[in-house]
């Protein structure tokens, strides 16, 4: 089992900045993708960013050049810096973490509400 703890969300402005941290504890092992996924009211959960290998970075075309994630591959600790937000970027964030060893399954934090005012 593994356990994912991310940290609260909150309330920002348009414009504003946000970081949103997730900490994977229990049965990790080998090499593994961690991230975060998220998904607004009426839409389907939609990938944000993810890092592979602790230095292999992926992002959504809708967050590039504002996002950042990065990692401390030590704690199975990933960090999403959230600037420039924009109101279409609320939505409830939920870190994920996906084994890419054989044994090694995939597992959803409970989620955290990010919400951009106008």
């Amino acid at each position: 089992q593994v356990q994912l703890v991310e940290s609260e969300g909150g309330l920002v402005q348009t414009g504003g900045s946000l970081r949103l941290s997730c900490a994977a504890s229990g049965s990790i092992f080998g090499r593994y993708t961690m991230g975060w996924a998220r998904q607004a009211p009426g839409n389907q959960r939609e990938l944000v960013a993810a890092l592979t290998g602790g230095d292999i970075p992926n992002y959504a075309d809708s967050v590039k050049g504002r996002f950042t994630i990065s990692g401390d591959n030590a704690r199975n600790t990933v960090y999403l810096q959230m600037n420039s937000l924009k109101p279409e970027d609320a939505a409830v964030y939920y870190c994920f973490i996906k084994g890419l060893v054989p044994g090694m399954l995939n597992y959803w934090g409970q989620g955290t509400q990010v919400t951009v005012s106008s």
